[in-house]
């Protein structure tokens, strides 16, 4: 039993792990692409450039968190405990870089691979994320850190 949590688990309770929800819609985006393919991307863009780019500057938000969160000392998974609230890096500016640097990287496939289809799964993936993710994760650390998680909240917004 956790002191702050009651008999809640030392956890967010997340529906599923981001990544897991990652590679499924890039795996049915292109599947659904290979079944029907759906291109957008103009011709004269250079598709596999710039969703290389907007991929790399995904990854690379991503991994600055990832060593923002290992600094810090506390635990990157949904399903462990969350041991402070980060408040350095990229958290000074929105309270999940992970998972923008995960939308930034479906944005970017969607590009290099020319599928809408990979376009259109980032709004099923971003609603996984945002309500069976981050609104458990929002509500874990409030029940976790109080008043210190709520000062974080007004400060920093959740996304940009």
């Amino acid at each position: 039993m956790n002191e702050t949590t009651g008999n809640a688990p030392d956890s967010s309770g997340a529906v599923v792990h981001p990544p897991i929800a990652w590679v499924l819609a890039v795996g049915g985006g292109l599947v659904l692409d290979r079944l029907y393919p759906l291109p957008f991307v103009p011709e004269m863009v250079p598709g596999a450039l710039v969703g290389g780019l907007v991929f790399l500057a995904g990854l690379a938000l991503l991994v600055w968190a990832a060593m923002t969160f290992g600094r810090a000392g506390t635990d990157i998974p949904v399903n462990r405990p969350t041991s402070t609230i980060v408040e350095a890096g990229p958290y000074r500016f929105t309270r999940n870089p992970i998972y923008i640097g995960m939308f930034l990287g479906l944005i970017g496939f969607s590009v290099v691979f020319d599928s809408l289809w990979l376009l259109i799964l980032l709004v099923p993936f971003y609603l996984v994320i945002r309500y069976g993710v981050v609104a458990r994760e929002e509500a874990y650390l409030e029940r976790k850190f109080g008043d210190v998680y709520r000062a974080y909240k007004t400060r920093v917004r959740r996304w940009l």
